[in-house]
């Protein structure tokens, strides 16, 4: 049996394509540095970062930066979805909640992260807690506006027929208004990772003293830069790696149900 031509362009040949996309990445970079002639200190080439890759691996440092950043960022973030999605839940459907706390959430929102973290170090100290208390700053906010859009978004249609078969309360919530809000949920949840993750390494670099963050700041005041490098490369894989685990959650049946229901 022939399988068409844009099944196997669009699905077999997707990982050939990104593969080449890396492979031009490289070669950029490789050819940059010789044509500019930029020195080592400056701009190492990829021989040199996968030689500091190397080294790192064996002395066990990389996979213990990667452990201490992710272990912050799974506390943080899984604490500020905990709270912001059913508050965000809340405020969509109920006016009364939404008029006194969503005045507070976009006054808080635009606030940088970064800039709470004076006060994360006055209550916290060095540690693991202020850099999970930014992580959940970062997150949080703009997964209370996500889900609230997502609420607002459901069809009153869905509703008037939710209260025709008298779902109220939490079997509402459950069985209609969080599976119809799950698309706009997934959506703000790979935005909010991807923030987390941005923030989680400049919170190392100030707060902590592990992790990928403080790994490259230490890199830096030892002027080694293929770590600094390396670490930044790292950085990128994981988030690469986070983003397409959270893209699974589209195929839970929740998120399925809500998209087939346009």
């Amino acid at each position: 049996m022939c399988l068409p031509a844009g099944f196997i362009w669009g699905g077999v040949m997707r990982p050939v394509k990104s593969l080449l996309g890396f492979a031009l990445f490289l070669a950029l970079w490789y050819g940059a540095r010789k044509l500019l002639d930029v020195p080592v200190y400056m701009l190492p080439g990829p021989s040199d970062v996968a030689r500091a890759l190397k080294e790192m691996a064996e002395s066990g440092q990389l996979f213990e930066s990667a452990v201490a950043s992710l272990y912050r960022v799974t506390w943080g973030f899984y604490l500020a979805v905990a709270v912001s999605v059913p508050l965000g839940l809340v405020m969509g459907r109920i006016r009364w909640v939404s008029d006194i706390v969503n005045p507070v959430i976009q006054f808080l929102r635009p606030i940088s992260p970064l800039a709470w973290i004076p006060i994360a170090l006055m209550w916290f100290g060095i540690g693991d807690k202020p850099a999970v208390f930014l992580i959940f700053l970062s997150a949080f906010f703009p997964m209370v506006v996500f889900t609230v859009s997502g609420v607002a978004g459901i069809r009153e249609t869905y509703l008037r027929v939710a209260d025709n078969f008298g779902l109220r309360g939490l079997d509402l919530y459950m069985k209609v208004i969080l599976p119809a809000a799950m698309p706009e949920i997934v959506v703000g949840l790979r935005i909010t990772l991807g923030t987390a993750w941005l923030v989680i390494v400049a919170a190392e670099m100030i707060a902590v003293k592990s992790g990928l963050g403080y790994l490259i700041i230490d890199a830096r005041n030892s002027l080694r830069m293929d770590k600094v490098v390396a670490g930044m490369l790292i950085i990128g894989v994981i988030g690469l790696v986070l983003d397409h685990l959270i893209r699974l959650l589209e195929r839970l049946p929740w998120v399925e149900w809500s998209t087939r229901r346009q």
